[in-house]
């Protein structure tokens, strides 16, 4: 246990509160001296990483690139995928076709690259020439002919069996007469004349009888003729319908040769010979002309023509390269396409001309870029893209179909082989969850691409930064940087890092300091960015940002919270605590007070009693009675009740950084010494005393700072940190001037003895323990406390 130096002696120095870059180290007077470069800075794992992921061809390889926002993650995948695409081959074209024998299911057609387009052209400019042939060939003096032919040859052949009828007919003395409902046999008297009813009746039965048998045969002979009449009448229909397909198919078929010819691909020419088919089949549709056998004339059916369009579904025309395909918003049908549909007496309907490209139809023989975040806030879409990684197909559907209503038609597109390389921009959290919890993300993302929030301050570190600087600056339009703001600009970036020895790689905040330092220099009316600029630039900042910051800290002036930065009081101290109200921290001194007497419960949080402590915060009080037990009760039970308490803190606490806080004030209480109360402390402690590092360092110093100075410097006053937090130390020009100065001071502890002492001014003590130590009059204190509580449990 380290004994008791005097404070000064592990006091900070000014050197100690802040990492300065020397402007003459920079080897330049302004930005204006150096070459603008275009690279990523301080991410060599992420490139080497970018770099495997995009040439890594097998199965599964898709990148995740992860890392806080603002390092250029996004920007230099663009750039980088960019840069692979232009050495790759351009895409493939796809087409939407109807299929002939199952109209629900088109099909999807590839093509070269910029053949798709050039596809549907001829396509529409051979269904032009096919309805002029059409049309040509149908009012042909040569068709005409062969129709009145075909006409001619069918009514003599009915003529001359309605002729031997009426022969047979007359033979038995019947005659042959054609009414409206149809032809009726008519007996005949010797002069011609028809025999009437009453005549019939009149005749002898015998004779009536003859005559109606006579009917009987003339009406099966009748019959017989009427039904050869209706198969010479079948006849002459299929013998039109040869003529007019011989005809059509002569019209036409040449007219799809060169195109046949022309494509090598299977499918394709299987697709156009079922189109001529088709077209041939349904000639009388796509013609606009009189038909001589129907008598009349026939339009061309818009639905039908619809059937033989090609929908280009994907066209790289002008491309050279393979695709790169940023999808901004990835809602489902955005991703994969969907199918359109419109209202037809009360249905919906859709045909393979309403089917739309996703980003996939787009990105497919490239790469697609997404923000994972956007994917996961809609688990639809999240789940689609792993199946289609998964098949490797892409297919048009809606994903809620089977919710919509009965009258929409149901269109089932053929799918579309997928090779694509997906690269998703998220956090390295939800990296980690995804991980955990979905088991196809190890599968299908093989390749994770890190970027780091900092990297080694080094020279070279440096030189990169100004060179970004420069390039920036000179493709924004802003002024060139001075040496001197440059330095100011690595000082904020070591700064926002956290640590001396390191640069921020979260270029947002830099890139905003950037342009409001820019700012501030035309306002002055200089041509280049000086440090003032950057100082006021972060001056304003803060200023805009700081509004809660005064009210707690006029709240703590005018006594409405209770901070004391003088005098002495027992089981008193001063603990530190962050604010943040989003885009501004600040620390803020809280009070922590301890009250210690009889008992057996140890040490008493208020704060968790009433529901008011986080778990981090009960571990840290846990941790700090598992100290005081086996510090001071190694062979004596500890028999004391401590409660600790925030005073006026009515919000919910976490975090342990107060608990080396809470054990000074422990401390004091059972020892009966004194703290100095122009002393606040923060620092987490473990079980044997040790001080450890904490987050938001700056931010308590400062914060403490200004409430002493707005109450009055003494000179006594000051922070104890963890000493591992030196490193973290980027405190502001008026705290620096007030350490040169002697009115306030810092001190780093590895111990909570070092604390302690610095707090009382007495010695901590080592074991044996002395009496006029803080440990022996701890020790002493529990002694007192264990004989009470031995005492009134066993009173006799």
């Amino acid at each position: 246990m380290p004994d008791g130096n005097l404070r000064s002696a592990r006091e900070l120095t000014v050197e100690d509160l802040e990492a300065r870059t020397r402007p003459s180290e920079l080897g330049f007077e302004d930005t204006s001296e150096l070459t603008p470069e275009s690279f990523i800075i301080g991410q060599s794992r992420a490139v080497a990483a970018m770099d495997f992921g995009l040439h890594m061809n097998a199965p599964g390889y898709n990148l995740f690139v992860a890392g806080p926002t603002g390092t250029g993650k996004t920007t230099y995948v663009l750039d980088k995928v960019r840069e692979v695409a232009v050495h790759r081959k351009a895409a493939s074209d796809w087409c939407y076709v109807h299929n002939f024998s199952a109209p629900d299911e088109p099909y999807a057609l590839s093509f070269p690259p910029c053949h798709g387009r050039e596809f549907a052209r001829s396509v529409a400019n051979l269904m032009d020439a096919v309805e002029g042939a059409l049309t040509s060939a149908f009012n042909s003096d040569s068709y005409h002919h062969e129709c009145s032919e075909l006409e001619k040859s069918i009514a003599l052949r009915v003529e001359e069996l309605w002729s031997k009828l009426e022969a047979y007919a007359r033979e038995f003395g019947f005659s042959l007469r054609k009414t409206a409902t149809g032809v009726v046999t008519v007996m005949q008297k010797p002069d011609g004349t028809p025999l009437t009813r009453p005549e019939f009746e009149a005749m002898p039965q015998q004779e009536q009888d003859e005559i109606r048998q006579h009917q009987t045969v003339i009406a099966d002979a009748l019959e017989a003729t009427l039904h050869h009449v209706t198969s010479l009448q079948a006849e002459a229909l299929s013998a039109q319908r040869t003529l007019d397909e011989r005809t059509a198919r002569f019209a036409v078929e040449h007219l799809f040769t060169p195109l046949l010819t022309e494509s090598g691909n299977a499918r394709i020419q299987g697709w156009l010979s079922a189109l001529r088919d088709d077209v041939i089949l349904h000639h009388r549709e796509l013609r606009s002309v009189d038909v001589p056998a129907q008598g009349t004339t026939i339009q061309a059916s818009v639905d039908l023509t619809r059937r033989y369009k090609v929908n280009v579904l994907v066209d790289q025309t002008g491309e050279s390269s393979a695709p790169v395909v940023i999808e901004s918003n990835p809602t489902y049908f955005n991703l994969f396409g969907r199918v359109e549909y419109k209202s037809v007496q009360g249905g919906m309907v859709a045909d393979f001309t309403m089917i739309k490209p996703g980003a996939l139809h787009r990105a497919n023989g490239g790469y697609l870029v997404l923000q994972v975040r956007d994917l996961l806030t809609r688990p639809v879409v999240w789940d689609g893209l792993k199946r289609a990684l998964r098949n490797r197909f892409i297919k048009v559907e809606n994903p809620l179909e089977d919710q919509l209503w009965p009258s929409t038609s149901s269109l089932r597109p053929e799918v579309i082989p997928l090779q694509v390389k997906v690269i998703l921009l998220g956090t390295a959290d939800i990296f980690q969850w995804l991980y955990e919890y979905d088991e196809e993300l190890q599968k299908h993302f093989k390749v994770k691409v890190e970027f780091d929030s900092s990297m080694d301050r080094t020279p070279e570190a440096n030189r990169q930064y100004a060179h970004f600087i420069a390039a920036y600056a000179n493709a924004n339009g802003l002024p060139p940087f001075s040496a001197a703001a440059v330095a100011r600009i690595l000082d904020e970036s070591s700064k926002q890092s956290g640590s001396h020895d390191k640069l921020s790689t979260r270029f947002n905040p830099i890139i905003e300091l950037l342009n409001e330092s820019g700012y501030f220099t035309r306002i002055r009316g200089s041509d280049a960015v000086d440090a003032r600029d950057v100082d006021e630039a972060l001056d304003k900042r803060r200023r805009r940002s700081s509004l809660i910051r005064e009210k707690v800290l006029q709240q703590i002036l005018d006594g409405t919270i209770l901070v004391a930065v003088s005098g002495e009081r027992v089981g008193q101290v001063n603990g530190l605590a962050v604010l943040s109200t989003g885009d501004y921290a600040f620390g803020e001194p809280h009070r922590i007070t301890a009250r210690t007497y009889s008992g057996r419960r140890g040490v008493v949080n208020v704060e968790r009693e009433t529901a008011l402590s986080g778990h981090i915060h009960d571990k840290g009080l846990l941790i700090l009675g598992a100290y005081l037990s086996g510090e001071f009760a190694a062979e004596t039970p500890l028999s004391v009740t401590a409660t600790l308490v925030f005073e006026q803190t009515y919000s919910m606490i976490d975090g342990d950084s107060a608990s080396s806080t809470e054990l000074y004030a422990i401390l004091s209480s059972l020892s009966g010494v004194p703290i100095q109360q122009g002393i606040a402390a923060t620092g987490s402690v473990n079980q044997f005393g040790e001080i450890q590092p904490i987050g938001g360092v700056n931010e308590k110093i400062e914060g403490f700072y200004y409430i002493c100075r707005a109450k009055g410097l003494t000179g006594t006053q000051g922070v104890i940190i963890p000493h591992q937090n030196v490193r973290h130390l980027f405190l502001s020009r008026p705290v620096q001037e007030a350490v040169q100065s002697g009115m306030f001071h810092i001190w780093p502890v590895t111990h909570v003895s070092e604390g302690i002492e610095i707090l009382t001014g007495l010695p901590a003590g080592e074991r044996p323990f002395d009496e006029n130590t803080v440990f022996g009059k701890v020790e002493r204190r529990l002694q007192t406390l264990s004989h009470v509580a031995t005492h009134a449990e066993h009173p006799s």
